[in-house]
Formats: structure tokens, sequence, C-alpha cells
């Protein structure tokens, strides 16, 4: 049985394949190595009383941000879009300064995980475009691993004005069962920094066949750390798939939730994504 509740969902995607610049979506990834487009995801809008939802990048061009853009304009479910800029370009806060003129773009995310670098983010050259985004009322989408969590502390300490969502909880290695150091990272990060956290991604970072039980502590301690009123429901459909069914995820995370009051859930479920993404 799902909730009945409404919801934003946070984080999900769309591509198309042909379009040639998801690198790293190739055909051993099976079952996602397809288009998905609006039409795929019509039918979780009833099922599951989604409101709207926030579309995510899923390319580092600025083509697919285009696309996305024209996607969000042809259906209005999608509430918001979170692009993609070049950081590393001279020209950075101009082309930072476009993209903010769009009404759909809510946010921008550099592709931090695929970068070989950890302190990639801290580079001084990037300042300006950090600044941009905070200039003009963007929200950073934090695409992190656990590695990289102590330098993303260190940039929200420059920037503490800078509207941040650390995506996935930042992957914690549900598969091993590494949770220590994870959770002092962002333990921190919550105490220290105003960054809000997203409750999405889990199921990809379980091992097969994973259980509610499984993905517990890290909701847990996502919850105790940012609170209810910080913390900010996703789907991360279709990579899900990979690992559930986006009615699986929902039904998860309503035993996740189940202890908070019923105001929290409407927070994490809903108020949380319009209140940051000004949606």
């Amino acid at each position: 049985m799902t909730s009945a509740r409404t919801r934003i969902d946070a984080h999900q995607h769309f591509w198309q394949i042909g379009r040639g610049d998801y690198g790293w979506l190739t055909p051993d990834l099976g079952p996602i190595y397809r288009d998905f487009l609006p039409a795929d995801y019509q039918p979780f809008l009833e099922a599951h009383g989604v409101a709207g939802t926030i579309l995510v990048q899923a390319a580092p061009t600025l083509a697919e941000t285009a696309f996305m853009l024209s996607l969000a304009e042809g259906n209005p479910f999608i509430r918001g879009v979170v692009g993609w800029a070049d950081f590393e370009s001279p020209d950075a806060a101009g082309q930072i300064a476009v993209l903010a003129e769009h009404p759909g773009l809510v946010g921008l995310r550099p592709m931090i995980q695929d970068i070989a670098d950890v302190t990639w983010m801290l580079c001084p050259h990037l300042t300006p475009a950090f600044e941009a985004m905070e200039r003009h009322g963007l929200t950073f989408d934090a695409l992190t691993l656990p590695g990289h969590l102590p330098h993303l502390r260190t940039l929200l300490g420059r920037h503490p004005g800078l509207k941040t969502v650390i995506d996935h909880g930042s992957k914690p290695d549900i598969r091993s069962g590494e949770f220590d150091v994870w959770a002092e990272n962002m333990s921190a990060l919550a105490s220290q920094t105003q960054a809000c956290c997203k409750l999405s991604g889990l199921v990809t970072e379980a091992a097969d066949g994973w259980t509610v039980e499984d993905l517990r502590p890290y909701a847990d301690h996502l919850l105790a750390t940012f609170s209810p009123d910080r913390l900010i429901w996703g789907s991360d459909w279709p990579v899900c798939t990979l690992a559930a069914s986006y009615a699986d995820w929902v039904a998860a995370t309503d035993r996740l939730l189940a202890g908070l009051s019923e105001a929290e859930i409407i927070c994490v479920l809903h108020d949380n994504a319009v209140r940051v993404y000004g949606i």
C-alpha cells in the first residue's frame, strides 16, 4: 500500500539517448539504457500523489539543460529544473546569469562524483560560479560521495549564503555497511552549515535484495541530524529502478518516516522542496 499524501518528487531524470551526451549511460546499465520522457513518468502523478517534480541534469552540457527546460515548458508537472553550467569557464558567472533568466531553472549541479579530484570544488577559479549562483538565488545540488564531505563543509564555510542540497544522502556505502565516517561527516555538515539533504538514491547504494531495515540506520541518521525541516524526498527515478520500482521506494520511505508527526512528514515530502527550490 502506498501513501496518499501529496508529494513533490525533488529528484527525477529524463533522457533521450540519441542526444549523445550521457557519458555514464552505457548499455551495461540494461533496464535504464533507453529513453525516459514525460509520458513514462505520467502514471506516477496520480498513483502516488505527486503534485510536481524537480527535473535534475544527467549530462554535463548546456545542451542538456536547454533540453530539460524545453520539457518543463511543455509539461507543467515539472516545477523546476536543476541544470548544469560550465563552472570551469572563464565566463561561468555570465553563463549562469543567462541561465538564471529562465523561470524554469531553479538550480545547478556540477557532476562532482565523476571528477577524480575530490578537492575540485575548492579550486579558487570556481569561486565566481558559486558566487553567481548565490547572487541569482539558485540552489546548488551537491552530487557528492562520502569522500567529498569534508571538502563540501569547507566550501559551504566559504559560501554560507549558498542554498545547498546534498543529493542522495551523499551516497553512503550501504552495501558494505560503512557508516561511522559517513555519519560523522554528515553530522558536521548538518550542524555547521545550512545545507539540506535529499532522502533519495539509497536503494541503489544497498545490496541486492535490500530491506527497509538495511536503509533505516542511514535514514534515521539523516532525520536526526538534518531534522525533518531540512530533509527533502526524491525518487531518483529512473535510476532507482536498477534496485526498486517507484512504488517500492514510496512504500519504503513511508515506513522510514512513519515515526514522524504528520506535519513533519509533509515537510519532508512536500514543503521543504517548495521552500528550498522556490517553486
